[in-house]
């Protein structure tokens, strides 16, 4: 009921045929859900760093094993080479951790932009950090500001399609870690749909 993924799957406009690149897949929660969205004639392609691997590669390639749809890698996000013509992307509150794991933001999501097809999307979900505190919490606490998020992916070529507050909750006060105990899956978060400008 927290994480109201029929909602953001929604706002994500994933449909039958689609080919979707998933951040973090590891766990495959949204994946399982992607997956049957997308169908036969789609693509789900599951990106997880290297560290994932103990937790998660078996698991994701027996996901891959039973669903024809997907594909799957471990990858270091630094190295990553991306399908061209994606109509989504998909980075459920893992945005934040990038610059945990040393990856280069601005060249991600460079490629990121350059994957897209025109008027393809980019769908950003994430814990928010207080105003302005930009990425000061973000090792601690695991929470970003989604003025840094818009800031950096429309820097890339992206614009801003719409941020909604499906995911709000005015009782966080963006001061504890997300995964606290009795807390985990009640953060304030950001849900934002980005959007590769059409060719004129």
């Amino acid at each position: 009921a927290d994480r109201k993924p029929a909602e953001l799957l929604a706002l994500s406009g994933v449909k039958p045929g689609d080919r979707v690149v998933e951040f973090a897949s590891f766990g495959q929660y949204f994946t399982t859900l992607l997956s049957p969205i997308v169908g036969e004639k789609g693509l789900i392609y599951m990106y997880d760093l290297p560290y994932t691997e103990a937790r998660a590669g078996a698991a994701s390639r027996d996901f891959v094993a039973k669903h024809p749809n997907a594909r799957y890698e471990i990858v270091d996000y630094n190295d990553i080479k991306l399908p061209q013509n994606v109509d989504v992307v998909f980075n459920v509150l893992y945005y934040h951790d990038l610059s945990i794991n040393k990856t280069d933001v601005a060249v991600l999501n460079k490629k990121v932009l350059d994957s897209l097809k025109p008027g393809g999307i980019y769908f950003v979900v994430d814990h928010n950090a207080r105003p302005g505190s930009g990425r000061e919490d973000t090792n601690k606490l695991h929470r970003i500001d989604p003025a840094v998020i818009k800031q950096e992916i429309t820097a890339a070529g992206c614009d801003l399609f719409w941020g909604r507050g499906c995911m709000a909750n005015p009782e966080d006060d963006h001061t504890w870690m997300v995964i606290a105990p009795g807390k985990r899956g009640t953060t304030d978060q950001a849900v934002l749909k980005f959007r590769k400008p059409a060719k004129k």
